[in-house]
């Protein structure tokens, strides 16, 4: 983690302009294409949920502006982030909310992500949680179209949320609703457009 020197910094004046709101979030969804992801894991055996996870998370850690935090007034760029993410219990009513460090391939994550799954016993652990997170999540049972978050009302908030629906089929194409929650503090619509932009290629390159 590397604190921004704020007075030679190229993006203070924007960086300013939106501190001074009172909310400076900002969410937007996009349709992606998934009919290759489907298909590599339907040929590995893997969790497709898990393997976006990862494919989110390589995305965001890839995208400059993403990488960016607010600590005690400071600003400081991120070496990373890591996941943090929903999921279910097989037979269970409520969610729980697992974190751990994407690292390996997409399929010793997806490993390792189903294990720390299975093994959770509580709603959430405090001790995995950072500033240095990505809230994602699913609702498999829903074609997204747009989604906002619960968040406390902090502006220094710059932990992005990444969220998706189920995906459809048509014309022998795969895709979901993509949705994702930012600060315009750091992060603009062309760094939106380049997250999407390299996982787009993250998936074709599968």
């Amino acid at each position: 983690m590397k604190e921004i020197e704020m007075e030679s910094w190229d993006r203070r004046e924007i960086y300013e302009f939106f501190s001074a709101l009172s909310d400076p979030f900002y969410s937007l969804t996009f349709r992606l294409d998934v009919t290759g992801l489907r298909a590599y894991c339907r040929r590995r055996g893997i969790s497709f949920y898990y393997s976006l996870v990862y494919l989110v998370t390589q995305a965001v850690n890839r995208t400059d502006a993403f990488l960016y935090t607010v600590r005690d007034g400071k600003v400081f760029r991120l070496d990373r982030r890591e996941p943090s993410f929903t999921d279910r219990h097989p037979g269970e009513k409520y969610f729980h909310i697992v974190t751990l460090p994407c690292c390996g391939t997409m399929e010793e994550f997806c490993a390792a992500a189903a294990e720390r799954s299975r093994a959770q016993q509580r709603f959430i652990d405090p001790a995995a949680e950072s500033p240095a997170l990505i809230y994602l999540s699913s609702l498999p049972w829903l074609d997204l179209t747009s989604l906002t978050n619960e968040r406390d009302t902090d502006p220094d908030d710059a932990i992005p949320r990444v969220s998706w629906g189920k995906y459809t089929e048509a014309d022998g194409r795969v895709t979901l609703g993509l949705s994702v929650e930012v600060t315009h503090r750091f992060v603009d619509g062309a760094d939106v457009g380049a997250f999407a932009q390299t996982l787009e290629e993250l998936i074709a390159a599968l």
